[in-house]
């Protein structure tokens, strides 16, 4: 442990019976040092939220040129420079129609908000007798009971779902069928766009979201679209679901692709590049308007807005404007899909995110975060999620490590 007592923390998604935690002593791009020196190739982006590299010396610089004007204040009260140019920002890479910006501090609470908000404005348009949610099957949104219900992981909710409220679930057979019987009672659709993450980075073909969206259309349910895991070019996109950007400056003011537009979007992990806790619930202008004048959305979290959240994430997004960090994600992307696939030949991969399946994964996953690249298994699915910006040299570092443990567990 190196001279520091961590006995008193209980640690997230952890037996903690004989656990002896790694102390984390600095990090640097792609790396994590212990207290020793040892460092660790941070192949999972420290839960997928590690966008551009542990300590960017620009992200750095402007979390601390903020925190010597302004560190927080009531956003209930006030508003402040940096959200005001966050929302600017993203409004101009968002999927169209996303124009009204609801801040929260983590990505549970930004669904929470977005299934309460999607509520609320049915019960203040009309539309009282929808109290119903649908999600698609595996799906994963989070541990706050709300997010938990509408998630599908047993993994994750079996222990409470007498806490847990119903929720419709769906998949690519029954979808049909399942608005048809419940539409006119739902209020919203929650889905993960394209891929499934928590499910085991789970890929799904971009014409069945399309589906879904015609059918949140044809029976009048919102669509909301969960980019906490996905945004931020984890899938080679900007953000799964579509959007008006795809990293190329000649397309930047024209639409990059026909994905699609939903009512009411989710961003956390990489807003900030894993900097700071903040997270978005992002709508349109017609939802707004069922609100405003009307009874107010009472959702509200002590550190909404904050300050420093916002700089961090400004930043990131002039980081992506100024950087070709899309495009070389993109153009190394099956690069290093070709190193995955040459030591576990069942891979999947979408963007960065390399997937495959190991009976062993746990202990594979132990082995190799003690040889310096760190893993964490999802049942028994192992993967790579690094940040946007790793390296090739490093790529190849990782595959050489995790190549010798191959057949050895």
């Amino acid at each position: 442990m190196s001279g520091i007592n961590s006995s008193q923390i209980w640690h997230p998604c952890t037996q903690m019976k004989g656990f002896e935690p790694i102390v984390a002593e600095s990090a640097s791009g792609l790396y994590i040092y212990d207290a020793q020196g040892k460092k660790y190739a941070d192949m999972i982006s420290s839960w997928w939220c590690n966008l551009l590299g542990h300590c960017h010396p620009r992200v750095n610089a402007a979390v601390k040129a903020q925190l010597d004007k302004l560190e927080h204040v009531i956003f209930a009260n006030f508003t402040h420079e940096k959200a005001a140019e966050l929302c600017e920002r993203l409004t101009k890479i968002l999927p169209a129609g996303l124009e009204k910006f609801f801040f929260t501090d983590n990505g549970s609470s930004a669904v929470e908000a977005a299934m309460k908000m999607s509520f609320q404005y049915f019960r203040q348009t009309g539309g009282g007798q929808r109290t119903k949610f649908m999600a698609l099957k595996g799906g994963y949104h989070g541990e706050t009971l709300g997010a938990l219900s509408a998630g599908a992981l047993d993994l994750y909710a079996q222990k409470f779902k007498p806490l847990l409220f119903d929720v419709i679930r769906l998949d690519e057979q029954n979808a049909q069928e399942m608005f048809a019987a419940h539409g006119s009672e739902t209020c919203a659709l929650i889905v993960e766009p394209i891929i499934q993450m928590a499910a085991g980075m789970r890929i799904y073909p971009p014409e069945f979201l399309k589906k879904l969206r015609q059918l949140c259309d044809q029976y009048g349910v919102h669509l909301i679209a969960d980019e906490i895991a996905t945004g931020f070019g984890r899938t080679g996109k900007m953000f799964a679901c579509g959007g008006k950007w795809d990293g190329k400056p000649e397309s930047r003011n024209r639409a990059a692709d026909s994905g699609v537009c939903p009512d009411i979007m989710c961003l956390s992990k990489g807003l900030t590049g894993g900097y700071m806790p903040m997270a978005l619930t992002v709508t349109t202008n017609e939802i707004y308007e069922a609100f405003y004048g009307k009874e107010p959305f009472l959702h509200s979290h002590t550190y909404s807005g904050s300050a420093l959240a916002c700089a961090a994430a400004v930043e990131v997004l002039k980081i992506f404007e100024e950087e070709p960090i899309l495009q070389t994600a993109q153009d190394n992307a099956q690069y290093f899909a070709q190193l995955v696939k040459e030591i576990f030949p069942n891979a999947r991969h979408i963007g960065l995110i390399n997937a495959f399946e190991l009976p062993n994964a746990a202990e594979f996953a132990r082995r190799a975060t003690e040889k310096g690249v760190l893993m964490r298994p999802l049942g028994d699915v192992l993967y790579f999620n690094p940040p946007l910006n790793i390296e090739r040299y490093q790529m190849e570092e990782v595959i050489e490590i995790t190549s010798k443990l191959v057949g050895t567990i």
